[in-house]
Order: structure tokens, then C-alpha cells, then sequence
């Protein structure tokens, strides 16, 4: 029989060594599990942090609906403060209490770090920077208000897509005509293909800051660049402006499409041809035509276009569907920016004499009761023409 040890004390020794053993491995497999957890976050904290320079900065948004609340979680993801401005105190007391805004985003938990206020004057003097979340009919009153309370200059951006009614003006131009010039430290436009929906999960999103500003635009990234919302920096304001208002219009007419169940050929068509009408414009009204190649235009086009979330796709789909104008509105129950920019649009086209169709097409459809059938056959049976002239 082979002897495994000379004597019970030599046993006892490499007992206690095979458990001093098992300790020691035990306490740096703890020590590994504990230094993974600091690094990770010592991760987080360096994500936060690559692109605000550890700078922390109150960041105040204005309105509350769905963009307005996703941006506000990346805002605080980032670790700057943040006051969440809702007019409605239903609503303000929702995101303080249960961290939630069921009206516009259901299923979405919000970081507590979201605060939210129904005090105007709070969210403009707590403020480094402001966005503007709010839509387009009510940007020049929002900005009125905010000058009130602005007790030093501060940079302002906003990511309404739309143009104003009456004086077919960019909502860049409204800000600045409503704002003390002493008091604005410069306007930006945070634009792209990006839905509320999607950016509140957290699922990778890619968007445009445009501004002549260029410290504006380097504040922007600080702000909401990270690991999933990348923010990269276009300084043709007009184009991005001009891109996400008039992409609206091209959305509702493909989704008309679909509720006509026209197909796919003649849904690309309309969203490939959109896309010159709105760099038609775009240039004329001083805009870079490249800006319509990138997020603020074609990326903010196709998602706009085709997309379940897209406001507008769904507005012109009930319409295709054969729900009056006012119905559709009525049942999606949120502003869909589209059906405001088409009639602004046909007129600014009107007087800069630029060839529209689609756009005007669309305008009838909705304001002079074209039928669908002959919008199609007088976009269909129009003269045959090169396919690219130059955006003239």
C-alpha cells in the first residue's frame, strides 16, 4: 500500500496549506471581481467625460413631449445636470415621482437624474444652455418668454423641424428675432435621423449640430456625444434647417403610398425625388447642396420616410387610408410638422419661382382636396425630363 504521508503531522501541514491555497485564490478571484466592477465604472465615469473635458454644465430643455424627454436622458448619461421643463404639472409631477412620461414615450424608465419644473423662469436662470423642444407654432412664443427671463447670455439650441407660418422663416431666425441679441451668445439646430423612441433605449443614433458657431458646436458634443448618441458637427444652418422642415412634406406623401398600397417603386421614387426638391429650395434659400447628402438630409429624409415612430409617415398613411386631413391629425393625437411646412413651403416655392411638384401636389391634397388618384397622374403624365439638371 503506498504511503501518502510519514506522519499525521507532515499531514496536517499540507492540509493547512491546501486551504491557506484555496483562501488566497479565493481572495484575489474577490480582489479580480472587485477591480472589474471599479474599472467598469472608471469606464463610465471616462465615457462621460471624453468629450466634456470634466466639465459639468446645467443644461435646461424646454418642453417635455418625446424628443425633448430622450434628449434629456442623454444629457444626464453624460453627468450634467439637468431641469426638464413641462408646461403641464401632470406631467412634471409624472417624471419627478415615478421617473416616467407615458404620453409620449410608454414603456421608458427615466433616470432620476431627470428633474423636471413647471417654472419657466427656474429652467431659463438655472441654464448654461438651453434647447428648445417645442414645436414650430409655438417657438416664437416659447422664445419671448425665455428672454424675459435670461439674466446673462447663453447659447441656444433647438431640434424643432419645421418652418413658421405667415413669415416662412427658419427656426433659428425666430429665435434670434425674439432674443435680446446681449443675451444670445449664439443658436445651433441639433438635427438628424433619430426617433424619441429609439434614442430612449439607447440604440446607437448618429445626428448633426449646425451652427456658424463654432464654440457652440463644440459645447453641443459635451452635451449629448457618447457612447450611442453621436453628434457630429455641420456648419450649413440653413441646409440642416431646410432639410428636416421639408423632409416632413416627402414623409407624408410616402405615407400616402403605403395607404393607397402603391408599392415600394413608386414609395422610392417619390422619397429619390424628394430629395432634389429639397435641395431645389435648399440652395435657393442660400444652403449648401452637400448638407442634403448627409444626416441633416438624406439620413433625416429615408428615416423620416419609412419609419412606424415618423409622425408624419403616419399622418399621410391615414390620409392614404381615407381619413379626412382633420381625422388623421385628430387620431394621431401629436403634431405631425408636415402638414404645417407643406403650405409654407408651396408658397416660398411660389416665390422663388422653384419647380416643386411634389410638394405642390401634396399641398392640394391636403388643402384643396385633390383627390390621391389625380395627385398620382400629375406627377405621372408630367413631360418627360433629364433626371438631373443641376437642382435648377
Amino acid at each position: 500500500m503506498l504511503k501518502l504521508y510519514h506522519s499525521s503531522k507532515e499531514k496536517n501541514s499540507i492540509v493547512n496549506l491546501n486551504i491557506t491555497t484555496v483562501i488566497k485564490e479565493r481572495l484575489i478571484c474577490t480582489l479580480m471581481l472587485k477591480l472589474m466592477y471599479i474599472l467598469k465604472k472608471f469606464d463610465i465615469i471616462i465615457e462621460r467625460t471624453k468629450y466634456s473635458e470634466d466639465r459639468t454644465m446645467k443644461i435646461s430643455v424646454i418642453g417635455s413631449g418625446s424628443w425633448g424627454t430622450a434628449l434629456s436622458q442623454a444629457v444626464v448619461d453624460n453627468g450634467h445636470e439637468l431641469l426638464l421643463y413641462s408646461r403641464s404639472e401632470k406631467s412634471r409631477d409624472e417624471i419627478n415621482i415615478h421617473h416616467t412620461n407615458s404620453r409620449y414615450l410608454k414603456n421608458a424608465i427615466l433616470p432620476k437624474e431627470v428633474v423636471a419644473t413647471s417654472s419657466l423662469k427656474e429652467a431659463v436662470e438655472f441654464a448654461d444652455v438651453i434647447v428648445i423642444a417645442v414645436p414650430t407654432k409655438v417657438m416664437r412664443e416659447v422664445s419671448k418668454e425665455i428672454n424675459k427671463y435670461l439674466d446673462r447670455p447663453k447659447y441656444i439650441i433647438h431640434v424643432s423641424k419645421g418652418l413658421e407660418m405667415d413669415t416662412n422663416k427658419r427656426m433659428s431666425e425666430v429665435i434670434s428675432d425674439e432674443i435680446d441679441s446681449d443675451k444670445l451668445k449664439g443658436v445651433g439646430v441639433l438635427s438628424g435621423p433619430s426617433h424619441a423612441e429609439e434614442l430612449i433605449l439607447r440604440n446607437p443614433t448618429v445626428v448633426a449640430i449646425a451652427s456658424e458657431n463654432d464654440e457652440l458646436n463644440k459645447i453641443a458634443q459635451e452635451i449629448f456625444h457618447n457612447k450611442y448618441f453621436r453628434i457630429y458637427v455641420n456648419k450649413d444652418i440653413v441646409g440642416v434647417e431646410v432639410g428636416g422642415a421639408l423632409k416632413n412634406i416627402i414623409a407624408l406623401g410616402c405615407g400616402i403610398i403605403d395607404g393607397m398600397a402603391y408599392g415600394d417603386n413608386a414609395k422610392a421614387a417619390l422619397l429619390t425625388r424628394g430629395l432634389i426638391e429639397i435641395t431645389r429650395l435648399g440652395k435657393k434659400l442660400g444652403a449648401d447642396e452637400m448638407t442634403f447628402l448627409g444626416l441633416g438630409g438624406i439620413g433625416d429624409l429615408v428615416v423620416t420616410c419609412t419609419s412606424k415612430h415618423s409622425r408624419n409617415y403616419n399622418c399621410g398613411y391615414l390620409i392614404g387610408q381615407g381619413y379626412t386631413l382633420d381625422q388623421a391629425i385628430e387620431k394621431l393625437d401629436m403634431v405631425a410638422e408636415g402638414v404645417r411646412t407643406t403650405k409654407v413651403c408651396y408658397f416660398l416655392s411660389k416665390k422663388f419661382d422653384v419647380y416643386m411638384p411634389i410638394t405642390e401636389n401634396i399641398y392640394k391634397v391636403l388643402y384643396e382636396g385633390l383627390s390621391i388618384k389625380d395627385c398620382v397622374n400629375n406627377l405621372m403624365n408630367k413631360m418627360a425630363a433629364e433626371e438631373l439638371n443641376k437642382f435648377e
